[in-house]
Formats: structure tokens, sequence, C-alpha cells
């Protein structure tokens, strides 16, 4: 894999401040890897008071790392949907010139189910409807 051509992505990396196993800094190493991804996509969080497996476990993953890595993928995977979901829409339009307005809406749900499925397809996991809105 070459981290460098990944570019249609968001990139979070995530550290403990009291993490014991993995160095202060390794996962910030992602940054400076996958030059492809703009800055404006990239983000870093120290979850301060977490260790090792604190990061992913417990109170600290319950109150302050899940919060942040849910907001993060509802905030990108509504944008990887919407922009997946343009080109269809822009075929669904033509479409509706021609057999009029019923067409219309039917290629846009179609389109807009597609861009859902291509999403679940490349790994973004899917928010629980507890976790929506948020």
């Amino acid at each position: 894999m070459r981290p460098q051509d990944i570019k249609s992505t968001a990139l979070l990396t995530i550290e403990g401040e009291l993490d014991d196993i993995s160095g202060a800094g390794q996962t910030r190493a992602a940054h400076e890897l996958c030059t492809g991804i703009p800055k404006t996509r990239q983000f870093h969080y120290d979850a301060l008071g977490a260790g090792h497996y604190g990061i992913f476990s417990g109170r600290r993953w319950r109150e302050k790392v899940y919060p942040r890595l849910r907001d993060f993928i509802a905030g990108h995977q509504a944008d990887v949907a919407g922009k997946r979901a343009k080109p269809a829409a822009a075929a669904a339009k033509k479409v509706a010139r021609k057999s009029g307005e019923r067409a219309h809406r039917t290629a846009e749900r179609r389109s807009a189910a597609n861009a859902v499925h291509s999403l679940r397809l490349s790994g973004v996991p899917k928010l629980r409807r507890r976790d929506r809105g948020r």
C-alpha cells in the first residue's frame, strides 16, 4: 500500500496520553505519510488520561473518544455520500426530462440508496439510530 495514494477519505488519529505501549507521536506519523489527503481533512485527538487500552474501552472511551469518533464518522459519511450522489443525481435529472417528474424522484431515491450502499462497501460503518443527529 502507498499511503500517499489515499485521496478520497478523511484521516483521524487517536493517541492516549498515558499510553505505555505505543510511543507518543506514532499515530501522528500517519499524517505525514498520507500526503494525498488535504490537511483540512486530517484530524488528531489526544485522549487525556487514557492509556493504550483505555482509548477503546471503559469510561474514557465512552466519555471522550467515542463521541469524537462518532461525530467524525457522521460528518465524513455525509460528505462522501453527497459526493457520490451528485453524478447520479445529474443523470436522474436527464431521465426526468424525458419521462416526467415521477421518474426523477425515483432516480433520486436510487442514487441516494446507491451512495449509501457504496459507503457500506467502502468500510464506512453505518451509524446506529441512537447516534444519528448527535
